[in-house]
């Protein structure tokens, strides 16, 4: 039986007063359940007209204390040790940026419930993982592959000396495309892959593809021209000085007749030709003492330029193979010959488009179109 008129005048009074007044709603609420159980409403009403359980109702009815408003405090509202402050956060911030191993740590990064860990040692504050998780994504982080950093390794001299002879090529070959092109050369790789692929399939019931492992690859070789993004890429048995020199050979020659068209003499090319600028890595079957005599020899129109160690963000090249890598990805081919046909359309007939203006994370750095 509902109980009317049982708040003394007072309580009434101050109960109406807070009710106006009280910054959390929870408690305007409970409030409410007790002045509505004054006015004699059963607990099934003021449940329907506040839009609640009756189970709450009951509850707040027999433990809300009219005289003691802090009775109406539930436990989530005291706050405990479980709360991030913002000094917290503004440490966590700070440390979530630096490394583990300054702090002592083995480990190289760091995880959710390692910087809690860490936290509630130098703050006497616990979270869990999944609580400072959420810290951080209201703070716009996110949980990603790090970029491989490759900087420790470079010498930042020689790659400024590098990038400032590079620009003076490019201007060069912007401007007089008849005196100079500049090519990217590199060679890379291409093979089957197992590949655990997601499907469609009823519920309750796994479908079953083949695990049987495919082999198969090959090898590729092959530069590309700055100023028209043309490309030239032979496949190759294996990387070695050998097909290196074979490789530039047929390259050197291509480039001779596509100067010469009909109206010039291919004899004129080591005279009235272009000079053909070749960057690529320090690869040893590069360098070999006795394949760069043969070409200074039998290809005078070249010159090779070395990039500076760990640098494979100035070569664009790498910008070809991954985009290309990229194509191929998750197709399934019948045989090794059909995945050649395919590279050579992409690569040698066109049909790879490319966002020249991306940056991919190849080997270490961006690589982007320069």
């Amino acid at each position: 039986m509902p109980i009317k008129n049982y708040l003394t005048p007072e309580e009434k009074l101050e109960l109406q007063q807070h009710l106006k007044s009280h910054e959390h709603p929870d408690i305007r609420e409970r409030i409410l359940i007790l002045l509505l159980r004054n006015d004699g409403k059963t607990q099934q009403e003021i449940a329907d007209f506040i839009g609640c359980s009756p189970r709450k109702v009951a509850y707040w009815c027999m433990h809300g204390d009219p005289s003691r408003l802090d009775s109406l405090i539930d436990g989530r509202m005291k706050g405990n040790h479980h709360k991030a402050t913002d000094q917290y956060i503004n440490l966590l911030l700070e440390i979530i940026e630096k490394d583990p191993q300054e702090f002592g740590y083995e480990f190289g990064t760091w995880t959710a419930q390692r910087l809690a860990t860490y936290l509630e040692q130098e703050t006497g504050i616990s979270l869990s993982g999944s609580q400072v998780r959420r810290i951080l994504k209201s703070k716009k982080y996110v949980y990603l592959w790090a970029k491989y950093s490759l900087e420790d390794k470079q010498d930042p001299e020689k790659r400024k000396l590098f990038k400032a002879k590079l620009d003076e090529y490019l201007r060069i070959t912007k401007e007089s495309p008849d005196r100079l092109q500049v090519w990217f050369w590199d060679e890379s790789g291409f093979s089957f892959k197992v590949v655990r692929r997601r499907i469609w399939t009823e519920k309750g019931s796994r479908k079953k593809v083949s695990g049987r492992r495919r082999k198969g690859s090959f090898s590729v070789m092959g530069g590309i021209r700055f100023s028209d993004k043309k490309r030239v890429v032979d496949f190759i048995k294996k990387g070695t000085g050998d097909s290196f020199f074979s490789v530039l050979k047929g390259f050197y020659s291509e480039v001779k007749y596509e100067w010469a068209g009909e109206d010039k003499n291919i004899n004129d090319f080591e005279k009235l030709g272009p000079k053909i600028v070749i960057i690529l890595d320090n690869a040893s079957i590069h360098k070999r003492k006795d394949i760069l005599e043969k070409i200074e020899q039998e290809m005078p129109n070249l010159i090779l330029e070395f990039l500076p160690t760990y640098s494979p963000d100035y070569n664009l090249i790498e910008l070809v193979w991954h985009s290309a890598k990229e194509f191929i990805a998750n197709r399934l081919f019948k045989s090794i010959e059909e995945l050649e046909a395919l590279v050579n359309k992409l690569l040698n007939e066109g049909q790879l488009v490319i966002s020249w203006g991306r940056n991919i994370k190849n080997k270490g750095n961006a690589v982007d179109a320069i």
